[in-house]
């Protein structure tokens, strides 16, 4: 009977220790789930209903990634396999380590010669080296997103990239302009009260919750004459796309001509709104505040018609 009793407490204590992990993990995941909830971040919603939520440093490489496509003039398919190795290879993050010297978006390796270590570390450069390998690739376009991106990088787990093809696509086609205002962005704290910036945009306070789009980030926009740091990083990132022209009070305007580079542009300024410091995007008579983030991309009164241009503006 003793024995019998020494038996049941040494049973108690693997029975004690599991209640306790569980509950342990239970307070890590509530923890994890309170904290995603709460933080700032970038939702695209694809138009199967496929929604992909990231955190704004990961929304902000992937926007350069689809802008670094377009200024080298590259296909959505390009911009869906360059996302997919970059999730796979650093989940969007701007990695200062890796296996052995690789680092950066792509882990690319200075000793392999992809650049320096300063260069790989540059989203922008990085971005260009991986396409530039890319394009290189005989009919890219025709093969798997794992093959395709296989060849680029060589890695020791082929296989893995194809995982990430279905969040990439979603993101590619988001990015790219194709779905219009697709992805939005939420960035707490920052700028004027949602009542306040709704009514400063003479948009209607609500946003456009039916279509599974809107919203935006935070920030104010510097600019001086063109458009100061903002031109600059329009110009790095998407290469050859109209001069910034001022606009009204501390706005800037780039004249589009089609649709989809014109809400590439914006959401690129959107996912870069926190380092840009911009205040408020209009396009496509839509607008994202960022004093109104919740509020999603507003719509606003029918824009003039006098020139067969858009423009996108970004306002201080």
């Amino acid at each position: 009977m003793a024995a019998a009793r020494r038996w049941g407490r040494r049973r108690l204590w693997p029975a004690a220790i599991g209640v306790g992990v569980a509950l342990a993990l239970v307070g890590y995941f509530a923890v994890r789930f309170i904290r995603s909830a709460t933080s700032d971040e970038c939702t695209a919603h694809g138009t199967d209903g496929t929604t992909v939520t990231l955190d704004l440093d990961q929304a902000s490489h992937a926007a350069t990634i689809a802008a670094v496509a377009h200024a080298h003039g590259l296909p959505e398919r390009a911009v869906t396999i360059a996302l997919a190795t970059a999730i796979q290879e650093s989940k969007l993050r701007n990695l200062t380590y890796g296996d052995r010297d690789s680092l950066g978006l792509f882990q690319q390796r200075p000793s392999e010669g992809w650049g320096s270590p300063a260069q790989i570390r540059d989203p922008v450069y990085a971005s260009g080296k991986f396409f530039d390998a890319l394009v290189k690739v005989p009919d890219y376009l025709d093969l798997p997103v794992a093959v395709a991106a296989q060849d680029v990088q060589h890695s020791g787990y082929p296989e893995a990239y194809a995982s990430h093809e279905a969040m990439a696509a979603t993101l590619a086609d988001v990015l790219t302009g194709q779905e219009g205002p697709a992805l939005t962005c939420t960035m707490s704290g920052v700028g004027k009260s949602d009542a306040d910036a709704a009514q400063a945009d003479g948009g209607s306070g609500t946003d456009d919750a039916g279509a599974g789009r809107g919203s935006g980030t935070a920030g104010d926009v510097r600019k001086s004459g063109d458009g100061g740091g903002v031109a600059a990083a329009v110009r790095r990132e998407f290469g050859t796309v109209p001069a910034a022209v001022p606009a009204t009070g501390d706005s800037v305007s780039y004249p589009v001509t089609e649709t989809a580079t014109g809400w590439s542009l914006a959401l690129w300024l959107v996912c870069h709104a926190g380092a840009l410091h911009a205040t408020s995007v209009t396009f496509d008579n839509r607008r994202w505040s960022s004093g109104a983030s919740g509020h999603g991309w507003m719509t606003i009164s029918p824009a003039s018609a006098k020139s067969s241009a858009v423009a996108v503006r970004v306002t201080e």
